[in-house]
């Protein structure tokens, strides 16, 4: 099993987890928020925390809640990620579902996107199709290295969020598409669309922008399928990337096996944050395909 690791940051740091909790710094600001998947006893003790924190979400009920604040915060700010020529940058906000518009962990697929994209032989623009796309950063991060995107997302504000952290920056003509992931992809389908790398990063359970009901465990295998006819058969990437409690990075393996039988260079992992005190946070499970 492999496991990625972004080490490349600069402006986040998890300093520490446990007790169902993480303590992170998002550039000068640092947070407490809930994890379920720290189940272990954090290093430092509460009091610590606190007294380093400038606000700490509240959870109330399965999803929701509050943030409280403990220092002066402001209500959105920006932080840089930096590497090998990625220079990307996100505006933060405290949400209410405890998310800031950032997924720290997921740096890693950035750079396996941006080292895929300026690297493709390829004579024509390559494409990216980024699925339940959020705040956007695989999808700026593809644009970076000169990939044509497409990023499908079906909640229109993280869509805008995501044109403001392209915007931020200085990229543009990102093409925004808000629907229902597995819609969007079967109609590409019956036109005959290819794209050269394809992202995926699903939630456990979600709501389309009409309504529709996603169950990953359900509607997963039929997703892979359709998106399997979308990639182009030679200049090819696809990222599938899953944070759900008990799902296998072996699932991962198996949905690919299944659907992609003949590449041989899958790899699958978990996704992971080193914190400061010693801990490995796992934060999902990837498996990814590349033309060699």
């Amino acid at each position: 099993m492999i496991l990625h690791t972004p080490t490349h940051w600069k402006e986040y740091e998890l300093i520490d987890c446990g007790n169902f909790s993480k303590l992170e710094k998002f550039g000068p600001y640092i947070l407490i928020r809930p994890e379920p998947q720290a189940v272990w006893e954090p290093v430092m003790n509460m009091q610590e925390w606190r007294k380093q924190a400038h606000a700490e979400f509240i959870q109330k009920g399965s999803y929701a809640g509050d943030w409280k604040n403990l220092k002066q915060i402001p209500d959105h700010w920006n932080i840089n990620y930096k590497h090998k020529g990625l220079d990307l940058k996100f505006r933060l906000s405290m949400t209410g579902f405890k998310h800031v518009g950032i997924f720290p962990e997921q740096a890693v697929n950035w750079d396996f996107l941006y080292n895929f994209y300026n690297n493709i032989k390829s004579q024509e623009q390559p494409s990216f199709l980024n699925l339940f796309a959020y705040t956007g950063g695989a999808s700026i991060a593809a644009k970076a290295a000169g990939a044509d995107v497409i990023h499908c997302d079906s909640v229109k504000q993280v869509v805008s969020w995501a044109r403001q952290n392209m915007e931020l920056s200085n990229l543009d003509n990102v093409r925004w598409v808000i629907e229902d992931a597995l819609k969007f992809v079967k109609r590409e389908v019956k036109r005959g669309k290819k794209y050269n790398g394809i992202a995926l990063d699903p939630p456990a359970y979600g709501i389309g922008a009409n309504g529709e009901r996603w169950k990953l465990e359900e509607n997963i295998n039929e997703l892979i399928y359709e998106t399997s006819q979308l990639l182009h058969p030679t200049n090819y990437c696809y990222i599938l990337n899953c944070y759900s409690l008990g799902f296998s990075s072996l699932v991962v393996e198996n949905l690919l096996q299944s659907h992609f039988p003949k590449h041989l260079g899958r790899e699958t992992g978990e996704i992971c944050l080193q914190s400061k005190t010693g801990y490995r946070l796992p934060l999902g499970v990837v498996g990814r395909l590349q033309s060699k």
